[in-house]
């Protein structure tokens, strides 16, 4: 298979698709089955343990019926004998197999529950983790609503299937497997009359098999949809109510749900069409047993207790069919779950750890913080367009470099290269001499830190939003670092000051007191190197000064690169590029290129200093 193709099947788990070609469906079931092997090896004693109890379970079923129709035979004997022992000593080997069985289910139902229990909790947690571990890259095309969607729909689903049906299931093979047995054993020619049935369920089981998987798939895909639209709309709520866009997004989940209720109908369809015809079979074998049987008995060519044994065993003949047509769509549900969650942990990162991770070499005290950074023949792109055509650059350690340019010049591509939330297609970057791709992902996030316009703060505290980065950090090392940047003032001021909850996304503070916040968490995480994209576009200006005087703080000894349109930022620059479409074409002190009098960076500054006026 072709790089492409493989790539595509892969992508399976998010891009959601209607059908697929045969090849990469059974690829699909062999990744799923491949997934779920993986979980269940560590409970390889469990499930030995539950295989005993469930083959104890079906020997006592089995046992039942064989000394009811022993006991009725020995009735006439008894009508002469007027002797009960025999009868009483039947009755006692029923209790004891009846016994055995009821404790084995209830045994091997409890240990899946046990084991379901721990294999969703260690998928949940792998599922979580692997997320977390994949780049920018991916989640900028995997939407939230489908991540949502795998944790929660799909991991439900897998619970399903220990919850409600994997041990009727197990159960239902081995019945089927020791019943038969024992109807051949206790009348070949009648067995073989009842076994004549599975030649219409094998042809109904296998339309339904097929059938069926092809619809709880789309069921899957479709609630992904709708899950995907509902995140959506509400993480967007204010741009939707700004532009009366309420309609058009009803309409649009109108569709989607729509979509979803039809994949669900014809889920039941299928289900309305296998059940019954399960059950139709069965009550289709009672006849011809009681037909073909009765004659026989009346013909003195089989006791009746072989019938009434006979008749027993087909009632767990059938009723395990039924279980397990029942347990299908649970399971065909399921399976469809199984197959984007194995999608999603075959997703290979796009910016993987080194093998045999490099140190940093330790820099002396009077070296200060920053660290030297080497960007040398870089080229990237997204999918077929070209940012970086090739660029070159060597920033000085504690050298703190701006970049300007008009929007999609590269500004934010080079700020996510050097922090690697991408590696670049061609070229490499280096700090202190080493290449990005060869550090640890623990040093490189100590040693870099990306701070944006967005300055995200996560639903908890004014002081663990701080400590985002330095968990283990005291009380004292956070108020210092709210210090240093001069937000202790406004923290202060807050009900419950450094335990004050910022709400979602920071919503109960300003945006000055939210950037001030991200300051406080990166001049904590102590960095070599700081990289601010756009740092102060959303503050007012009163906000920005305060801002300022912060950020010389934070920047103090680092090495920094400063993305900004506001050239206020840029003036506390030892360094500007300007650039354009990927390439430097000027490269000075803010003050050289202002001297110079011409240029993109003094019309820019020209352009700036008329916006104040």
């Amino acid at each position: 298979m072709s790089q492409a193709a493989t790539q595509s099947w892969r992508g399976i788990a998010a891009e959601e698709v209607e059908e697929l070609p045969k090849g990469i469906a059974l690829i699909l079931r062999k990744r799923s089955r491949a997934l779920l092997g993986d979980l269940l090896r560590p409970h390889r004693a469990a499930v030995i343990w539950i295989g005993l109890l469930i083959l104890a379970a079906n020997l006592g079923a089995l046992a039942g019926p064989w000394l009811v129709g022993i006991g009725i035979d020995k009735i006439p004997a008894l009508l002469r004998t007027h002797d009960p022992v025999p009868i009483i000593i039947t009755v006692i080997e029923f209790g004891i197999a009846v016994t055995v069985q009821a404790f084995a289910s209830a045994g091997y139902i409890a240990a899946i529950g046990r084991m379901g229990g721990q294999v969703v909790l260690e998928l949940r947690s792998r599922l979580f983790a692997h997320f977390q571990a994949l780049p920018v890259s991916f989640h900028e095309r995997y939407t939230s609503g489908r991540v949502i969607s795998r944790q929660v729909s799909d991991i439900d689903s897998i619970s399903e299937l220990f919850d409600e049906g994997l041990g009727s299931l197990v159960s239902a093979a081995f019945s089927l497997v020791f019943v038969g047995t024992g109807m051949l054993l206790l009348d070949w020619p009648l067995a073989l009359a009842v076994m004549a049935g599975f030649i219409p369920l094998t042809w109904l089981t296998a339309w339904f098999r097929r059938e069926s998987a092809t619809a709880y798939r789309r069921t899957r895909e479709t609630i992904a949809l709708v899950i995907v639209h509902f995140v959506e709309t509400f993480n967007g709520i204010r741009a939707v109510q700004s532009f009366r866009r309420e309609p058009r997004n009803q309409e649009i989940f109108g569709d989607l749900n729509e979509g979803y209720a039809k994949a669900s109908r014809r889920s039941m369809q299928l289900v309305a069409i296998y059940f019954p015809g399960v059950n139709l079979v069965g009550n289709l074998a009672v006849a011809v047993v009681l037909l073909y049987g009765g004659i026989r008995v009346i013909d003195h060519a089989m006791p009746v207790g072989v019938l009434v044994t006979f008749l027993l065993y087909l009632r767990r003949f059938f009723e395990p069919l039924q279980d397990v047509s029942q347990f299908y769509s649970t399971f065909q549900s399921s399976a469809a779950a199984l197959e984007k969650l194995s999608g999603v942990l075959e997703e290979e990162p796009a910016v993987p750890e080194p093998v045999a991770p490099a140190r940093l070499p330790d820099r002396p005290e009077e070296a200060g913080r920053g660290r030297a950074l080497r960007v040398a023949g870089v080229r990237f792109g997204y999918r077929d367009q070209v940012v970086l055509p090739r660029l070159d650059l060597t920033i000085a350690a504690g050298q703190k470099v701006a970049l300007v340019g008009a929007t999609g010049a590269g500004k934010t591509t080079i700020a996510r290269l050097l922090a690697r939330f991408y590696d670049p297609d061609e070229g490499e970057i280096r700090l202190d001499g080493v290449d990005l791709r060869d550090l640890a992902d623990a040093d490189l996030r100590r040693e870099i830190v990306l701070i944006t316009q967005e300055n995200f703060l996560f639903s908890a505290s004014v002081a663990e939003n701080i400590a985002l980065g330095r968990p283990a950090a005291s009380r004292a090392e956070i108020e210092a670092a709210a210090e240093a940047v001069g937000a202790a003032g406004f923290i202060a001021d807050l009900p419950d000051g450094y335990d004050h909850q910022v709400g979602k996304r920071g919503g109960r503070l300003s945006a000055g007191q939210r950037q001030l916040i991200s300051f406080a968490r990166a001049f904590l995480a102590a960095p070599s190197v700081l990289l601010l994209d756009e740092a102060t576009a959303l503050l007012d200006l009163p906000s920005e000064r305060i801002v300022q005087q912060a950020l010389q703080t934070v920047l103090l000894g680092r090495t920094a690169v400063i993305i900004a349109h506001r050239l206020s930022t840029v003036q506390i620059a030892d360094r500007v590029l300007v650039l354009d479409h990927g390439e430097v074409i000027e490269d000075g002190s803010p003050s050289d290129l202002l001297a110079s009098g011409r240029g993109q960076y003094a019309d820019l500054h020209q352009q700036w200093l008329r916006s104040l006026a």
